[in-house]
């Protein structure tokens, strides 16, 4: 039996990152490919049942995970970004959220069915959003920044209001609706709710206190402050249920606010990071995998069917349009941050506490909690998921589908890069810190911005969405490499790129780990002063297009110039590294490098002869 339970974990956290990584490939929302894979193993072919399998562990390991989630979420917020949106942001997590409150529950009580006690209590649960299934949708769909803000910060800061909602709405039903319950049992609700936010506040002074002052070594950071999200959590949890969520969401907001003075909270966030994204990935298969074959024919039913498509179409765009009356937002900004409310992890754990102390207190129709949540869970995931980046791109509040290069560094070589790169209407932005070397840039018509790089401010102050590679070209290769190593996280491995810190045969270049060659540009003596002094001899650049498939090696262009980077007709771009001994080009490939003028003008004089 306990090798039957391994295996069940381990098939189960296999299918949540192949999930990951398939949604990925083929450009699906992640969550619809975990919840489809749950349901599979789960009550299409009966394979595991997790809930089964992990007994009483179950409840608690999944209700860790999401306290880890919504930590992760809550501490990667910066107030910075809420400048110029502050009021819509504001605005939506209150008079929204109540509105959504009410219009839930009248949808659950006059559509669904249910009484009006359990139609409050799914009209609360039934606001939240969350950090598990928007982050990754505005991963995919690259909204504009404004969009994305506020979709974000909505998601992390409702996900533990809505459950505080629901648990205040059945305390209510139970002083109502009980005679031996006094009118201080609300009391104590809203003294659990206050400890637990204090209880957090006071996680995130201490654990930043200590970080700051360096009682923590490098190497045990990271666990560290993950043993504290667990604890706050817990404890919030043993003082009154479905408070947890609110302690580390406000942990999370306290260490969000003391990055900026304490630098190496940044790395402890790419671990917990991470984690989620297991943790995520592990979750919604666990729960899709768990439920029965029955609760997913109820879906099928006039009754919840018809709340879904109330929810979807009335319920959320009149308490986003209603809410940001007189903000900044305009109209195609509402009507897409109306449309876009998936529900995720939250509404399914929580609903299913609900369901069970409901039906202990013999309320009919608590045992539907649970399908007419995973129902909205569900069909939102998928309707909000699929239609996301189209209607993003129809209402303009998308970036342009061209893969944009972000150059870092202003010199001859790289302006004269970056002015080719945008005459095949490649999207070019140029960072350097010293305004006289991007005045060259400017006169060029290239996009520029003067500011370190490496500053956090940076990040609020321009939008990176349209850039998906990153060159560091500047003459200090030590500082490329920092570069290369800060933004790695964000742009991904594979996307950040440097030019070599010296040439082929010099001491420093003997031994350049493989790893490292991934990163390297063009050649090995693709080093600054020499790919100027090649400009300055009269080389330049060219591109043809490829009407074969065929490989192309680096050293094929050796004699005659250098190649720099295949532009795909997929427009995609493959830049030439250390690593990559030769390119492999399909028809309507475009390739790119930096040729001898004296070669290109005998090939147009043959040409014309």
């Amino acid at each position: 039996m306990a090798q039957a339970e391994l295996l069940s974990i381990v098939i189960i956290i296999i299918l949540g990152i192949f999930s990951q990584w398939l949604a990925w490939r083929i450009q699906w929302p992640s969550i619809v490919i975990m919840s489809v894979a749950g349901l599979l193993i789960g009550p299409v072919f009966g394979l595991i049942n997790p809930e089964e399998a992990l007994d009483e562990l179950y409840t608690p390991l999944i209700s860790l995970a999401v306290a880890v989630v919504l930590y992760e979420g809550s501490s990667s917020l910066n107030f910075r970004e809420l400048k110029g949106i502050s009021k819509s942001v504001l605005r939506v997590v209150t008079i929204g959220a109540f509105l959504a409150w009410i219009g839930g529950a009248l949808a659950a009580h006059f559509i669904a069915g249910l009484n009006f006690a359990i139609s409050f209590i799914i009209g609360g649960l039934f606001i939240v959003t969350g950090p598990t299934v928007i982050i990754p949708l505005l991963r995919q769909a690259k909204l504009k920044p404004r969009v994305a803000t506020v979709l974000k910060w909505e998601g992390i800061i409702i996900d533990p209001i809505g459950p505080l909602l629901a648990l205040f709405a059945y305390q209510v039903i139970k002083v109502i609706g009980d005679k031996n319950v006094q009118g201080h049992y609300l009391l104590t609700f809203f003294a659990g709710a206050l400890l637990a936010a204090i209880i957090g506040l006071a996680a995130g002074i201490f654990v930043s206190k200590m970080v700051r002052k360096g009682l923590f070594p490098e190497f045990l950071k990271s666990p560290i402050v993950l043993s504290f999200v667990l604890l706050c959590f817990t404890v919030s949890e043993v003082i009154m249920h479905e408070t947890g969520m609110l302690a580390v969401t406000v942990m999370g907001l306290t260490m969000a606010r003391t990055k900026k003075y304490v630098t190496s909270i940044g790395n402890v966030s790419h671990f917990v990071e991470n984690i989620s994204v297991i943790l995520t990935s592990t979750i919604f298969v666990l729960l899709t995998a768990s439920l029965t074959r029955e609760t997913i024919l109820e879906i099928f039913t006039i009754p919840i069917l018809g709340f879904v498509l109330i929810m979807l179409f009335v319920v959320r765009p009149l308490s986003i349009w209603l809410s940001t009356i007189g903000t900044e937002m305009s109209a195609s900004e509402k009507t897409l941050i109306s449309w876009i409310a998936p529900r995720g992890i939250v509404a399914l754990t929580v609903s299913g506490y609900f369901a069970g102390v409901l039906a202990e207190d013999g309320y009919a129709g608590a045992s539907i909690l649970t399908t007419i949540t995973f129902a909205l869970v569900f069909i939102t995931v998928c309707a909000h998921g699929f239609t996301l980046g189209p209607l993003a791109k129809k209402l303009n509040l998308a970036s342009e589908e061209q893969a944009g290069i972000l150059i870092i560094g202003a010199n001859r070589f790289s302006i004269a890069f970056a002015d080719y790169c945008k005459s095949l209407e490649i999207p070019v932005l140029m960072i350097d810190d010293s305004y006289e070397h991007l005045l060259d840039a400017q006169n060029k018509g290239i996009n520029t911005f003067y500011g370190q790089i490496l500053s956090e401010y940076i990040q609020f102050e321009v939008d990176l969405t349209p850039y998906d590679y990153i060159l560091a070209m500047t003459d200090e290769p030590a500082y490329n490499a920092l570069i290369c190593q800060s933004y790695a996280p964000e742009f991904g491995y594979n996307n950040t790129f440097a030019l070599p810190a010296s040439k082929r045969g010099d001491s420093d270049n003997e031994e350049i780990a493989p790893a490292i060659k991934g990163h390297v540009l063009f050649h090995e003596n693709a080093i600054l002063p020499e790919l100027s002094k090649k400009l300055q001899e009269g080389y330049t650049f060219d591109s043809m297009e490829m009407t074969e498939q065929k490989a192309v090696k680096r050293e094929d262009f050796d004699e005659s110039g250098m190649l720099l980077f295949v532009w795909k007709k997929n427009k995609e771009i493959a830049f030439m590294t250390l690593r990559r001994e030769k390119l492999e080009l399909n028809e309507g490939d475009w390739v790119v490098m930096l040729t001898e003028q004296a070669e290109n003008n005998e090939s147009d004089q043959e040409e014309s002869s």
